[in-house]
């Protein structure tokens, strides 16, 4: 089955700037962009960003915080918080990546593009609803989720975040409610220093947020097993009518960030294992997505992390391989080790009794 791609992306988000030596810097998106116009000229559909209506910024952040982002525009450089500056256009660039999300919201529900990656920045995953932090301002999946929910009545969407960072801002969001499932991996030793194991939701989404914090030194093969193992049955058990996905790549060896191991391909092999799952869901139900007929969840990548520029593009060019490859039911290069086996009942024995993913 050929999948109908999409890509966001624009010049604007370049104008963010953030001061020579800080790591979300322009030239990350700027190496992506340029990877794209050499290895991928016209494989996708561009897809032009728009900004994002108030009223669906409104659904995350408060009134007072959009106020703060968009009064930035007064200054040539400020900050939003210790760690995430901003300059004169910063208002723009962030707006911009929050209405690039709800874009490719819109293009997979009217079916113009079954899967799409939105290169934007800058990041979203940990912004809170009054506050930014993490080099996040405005939470771009989360204002896509709100409104795929409010505007096209989705009624299950699964987040899954791969970043090495954990997703606190995301977590917020929907901590209590069972729309959303949030599947996070990520190192807790890092920013923000949450999404514990027993961070398991509360209220209607009790059981609908799944941590699963993972060693520094954790190999490629033991990685794709912690997937293969925990997401399928969290795809064909909660049944998500869309698939959003954090694409941070700062678990990748090369990044001077975050500091784990990662190789490029592995996250290709995610992005098999993700569509696979999302074609096989389709069959499983007969519901293919809520506008097409090609047998497959519409998926959403949205860039976060990943902070040496040609590592992450060389990460975004196997997503993107695997994207346009026909076939995704592949023999994952797994490795199961007694400690990811260990991590995979700890989750399962955690999440028991939520009956949300596991077996009854």
């Amino acid at each position: 089955m050929t999948i109908r791609a999409g890509i966001v992306r624009d010049e604007r988000y370049l104008e963010h700037k953030t001061g020579i030596t800080h790591p979300e810097h322009p030239r990350r998106l700027k190496a992506v962009y340029r990877m794209l116009d050499t290895e991928f000229k016209g494989c996708f559909l561009h897809i032009q960003p728009e900004f994002a209506p108030l009223e669906y910024l409104e659904l995350v952040h408060t009134p007072m915080y959009i106020e703060k982002v968009l009064k930035t525009a007064e200054y040539d450089f400020t900050h939003l918080a210790p760690d995430t500056p901003a300059s004169a256009k910063t208002y723009l660039a962030a707006w911009l990546a929050a209405g690039g999300c709800i874009s490719g919201i819109d293009a997979l529900i009217s079916g113009r593009c079954d899967v799409c990656f939105a290169l934007v920045r800058p990041p979203g995953h940990h912004a809170l609803p009054d506050r930014a932090g993490g080099f996040c301002i405005f939470n771009n999946l989360g204002i896509a989720a709100r409104y795929a929910i409010e505007r096209h009545k989705l009624k299950r969407i699964l987040i899954i975040d791969w970043d090495i960072h954990h997703g606190n801002g995301i977590q917020h969001l929907f901590y209590g409610v069972k729309e959303v499932l949030y599947f996070s991996t990520h190192d807790t030793l890092l920013y923000p220093y949450t999404g514990s194991w027993e961070e398991t939701g509360e209220g209607e989404g009790t059981g609908f947020t799944v941590n699963i914090p993972i060693p520094r030194d954790l190999e490629d093969g033991e990685f794709l097993f912690l997937y293969q193992e925990i997401l399928r049955p969290v795809v064909l058990r909660y049944c998500p009518e869309m698939i959003l996905v954090a694409a941070g790549f700062d678990a990748n060896h090369e990044d001077p960030v975050g500091r784990s191991h990662i190789a490029e391909q592995t996250f290709g092999w995610l992005t098999h294992l993700i569509l696979d799952i999302g074609e096989r869901l389709a069959h499983q139900t007969g519901m293919p997505s809520p506008s097409n007929s090609k047998g497959c969840i519409p998926v959403l990548f949205t860039l976060e992390g990943g902070y040496q520029p040609r590592a992450l593009a060389r990460c975004i060019r196997e997503v993107l391989k695997a994207i346009r490859e026909e076939t995704h039911s592949k023999n994952l290069p797994v490795k199961k080790t007694s400690r990811v086996v260990k991590l995979l009942e700890k989750a399962r024995t955690i999440h028991a009794k939520y009956k949300v993913w596991t077996d009854p």
